[in-house]
């Protein structure tokens, strides 16, 4: 893989969407960040690649950052 694909790639983003908000309803707020933190690590490892991954983390941040 080469580079952040930020393309949505997804046949139906809303589905995907609706799997993410439901694997959070039932739970607390901290049981929800445990859950994001391992679903990020998950998808990291999934990605495969520290490049990709620092991409992916500064575009994050910097969405995080326009917020303020």
């Amino acid at each position: 893989m080469s580079g952040l694909v930020t393309d949505n790639r997804f046949a139906d983003p809303d589905a995907a969407l609706r799997i993410l908000t439901e694997a959070h309803r039932p739970l607390t707020e901290a049981e929800s960040a445990d859950l994001n933190a391992r679903l990020v690590l998950i998808l990291a490892n999934h990605v495969g690649d520290a490049t990709v991954l620092a991409e992916a983390v500064a575009l994050a941040r910097r969405a995080m950052d326009e917020k303020r």
